[in-house]
């Protein structure tokens, strides 16, 4: 299925064609760029890790109750101490302290996230007028904690997670996911579920292609509100792999309605398309995991152009799967 010398030479193209256009969708609307907006991160690692006692760290946990509750799992009103004592292991802890170093010095002072978490919040309140800002704070637990909690009052980002190939410790996940555990793909994972909260799905629609436009909805949401945001970041697949989708897309799709794969509810087969895997040797052996995910993201963008006068919120709260399939007249053709 993967030519290689074709699929090279459709690397250079998309890749070209991906650079005009992004050029293009980086340009904000002055209408969003003139939205008065401050979103300051909290670095709740470097309090932490300054701590010189039990006591310290106690002061700590009760400074940040919010944090407490929803990043620890923990009630800032029953603290034992046991679990301070936990803490303060990983604070005295020499191999972490190197650790801490070099997610500080990767990350540095956060311009970055902090640039593209703003540019992010100022399309959601354009769009969504009524949002309010969450908090933002970091975290470096030694992989011990969650990646990130993104929720309506509070967003943690587990910087130790996003360390990259050169960290001295790694999440405990296949390569395939691992690969998504890069500095540039921590913003874009925090829309990603930021996104769930606009998404607006019919919970009693089973069927594979109805999971397929609620995952494309939200890689659709992020890429409007992070549009400078490659897709090749936004989903976790490398350069290669997306110009070897979109060369074969229209087998991709043929695979899927031959297979009668559209109108499947059994979570066993759909799984197969949806879900986290290394490849898909259904469709073939190069075939990235998650595929529908794909597909479905690309039947969005091609109902948004069909139909330019919907807007994002509308998108985001149409509930109706097969309205936005039929409407996207998606059909990719198979290449000879």
């Amino acid at each position: 299925m993967y030519l290689i010398k074709r699929s090279q030479i459709f690397v250079f193209l998309s890749l070209l064609l991906a650079f005009s256009c992004q050029k293009k969708s980086c340009e904000m609307d002055p209408r969003i760029a003139a939205i008065n907006l401050n979103l300051p991160i909290q670095r709740l690692e470097k309090d932490l890790y300054a701590s010189k006692s039990k006591e310290d760290v106690q002061r700590f946990l009760q400074t940040n109750p919010v944090f407490d509750r929803k990043y620890l799992q923990v009630d800032p009103n029953r603290l034992d101490d046991n679990f301070i004592n936990s803490l303060y292991g990983l604070v005295t802890n020499p191999q972490l302290n190197k650790f801490v170093t070099e997610t500080e010095q990767t990350f540095g002072n956060l311009e970055t996230q902090q640039r593209d978490l703003v540019t992010a919040f100022k399309h959601i309140k354009y769009y969504y007028p009524k949002t309010n800002l969450p908090r933002v704070q970091t975290f470096i637990s030694g992989l011990l904690g969650p990646d990130l909690v993104v929720s309506d009052s509070l967003i943690v980002l587990g910087l130790d997670y996003f360390v990259g190939d050169k960290g001295s410790y790694r999440p405990k996940q296949p390569q395939y996911i691992l690969y998504r555990y890069k500095p540039q793909n921590l913003i874009p994972a925090v829309m990603l579920q930021q996104s769930a909260k606009f998404n607006s799905t019919d919970l009693e629609d089973k069927r594979m292609m109805a999971q397929m436009i609620y995952y494309g909805k939200s890689y659709y949401f992020t890429q409007q509100v992070l549009p400078c945001t490659p897709d090749s970041t936004l989903i976790g697949f490398s350069d290669q792999q997306i110009a070897d989708i979109r060369y074969n897309e229209g087998k991709i799709w043929a695979h899927l309605v031959e297979k009668n794969l559209l109108f499947e509810t059994n979570h066993f087969k759909t799984g197969k398309y949806l879900e986290e895997r290394p490849t898909v040797p259904e469709i073939d052996a190069k075939c990235p995991g998650r595929i529908g995910r794909w597909v479905g993201w690309q039947i969005v963008r091609k109902y948004m152009e069909e139909n330019p006068t919907v807007t994002l919120p509308q998108l985001m709260a149409e509930k109706d799967a097969q309205k936005i399939f039929n409407n996207s007249h998606y059909k990719p053709k198979r290449r000879s």
